[in-house]
């Protein structure tokens, strides 16, 4: 994967050259998220929750079409690693209610860097690619108006994006992408396959790995290769180590 963009930085206008986009990536402490990889064993669950963060931070770091990110977390060591990655963290002042903490973090970067298009991006797409999320960002943008990414169930949001903070309106859970459609915001990014790719079960990660693991999951992965029974148990339900 490409190495970290640009760190977050607290300007005003753009210049000319400057990316337009202020990416929000919102992630639970590790401690109990994503309850349904417990099959993987414990430690591997925090484990990857934590590597897969990195691994979105990451390439949205990487993005030529992103000129911040902002983490929303409680999780005091994820924060210091994605500050050591170039990215900035916010302590999430609504835990429970996801479009508020994505607000919370929208308002900041737009308070950091003011007249970015907005983008909640979740935490959990592991075998994201620059490339690929320039692609949706930039049919985005020329929208003007709300558009969101479906995940690759057809189902959920795993991106959205406003041109501005008052059009800001993110509805992620459940059936999102049917709330955002009902909503007036343009589907985008369809043939996107590493930004829809998000990661909730052991399925989810065996074919997220098909597409190609970002280095913090692979490693996660590599290790349990090397002996770690919970690693062993994502082998089993098809994940490569």
């Amino acid at each position: 994967m490409s190495s970290p963009g640009p760190a977050y930085q607290d300007v005003g206008e753009h210049g000319p050259d400057r990316p337009r986009c202020g990416v929000v990536v919102p992630v639970k402490p590790r401690a109990w998220a994503k309850s349904r990889l417990a099959p993987l064993g414990d430690q591997v669950r925090q484990a990857l929750t934590t590597a897969m963060a990195l691994d979105t931070v990451t390439a949205a770091l990487a993005c030529p079409e992103v000129g911040s990110v902002l983490v929303v977390t409680d999780d005091l060591a994820l924060a210091d690693l994605v500050r050591t990655a170039g990215a900035a963290a916010l302590p999430d002042g609504r835990p429970g209610d996801l479009n508020a903490s994505l607000w919370q973090g929208a308002a900041e970067a737009d308070r950091r860097c003011p007249g970015s298009t907005l983008v909640a991006l979740c935490g959990d797409l592991p075998c994201l690619r620059p490339e690929e999320l320039a692609g949706v960002l930039r049919e985005a943008t020329a929208h003007g108006a709300p558009t969101f990414v479906s995940d690759a169930a057809g189902v959920g949001t795993t991106c959205y994006a406003a041109p501005d903070l008052a059009t800001f309106d993110p509805a992620f859970g459940g059936t999102s992408r049917a709330a955002h459609r009902d909503a007036g915001a343009v589907e985008v990014g369809v043939a996107a396959a590493t930004v829809r790719r998000d990661v909730d079960t052991p399925a989810d990660l065996a074919a997220a790995d098909e597409l190609g693991l970002g280095p913090a999951t692979a490693a996660v992965l590599a290790r349990g290769a090397r002996g770690d029974q919970g690693a062993r148990g994502a082998r089993g339900a098809g994940v490569r180590g």
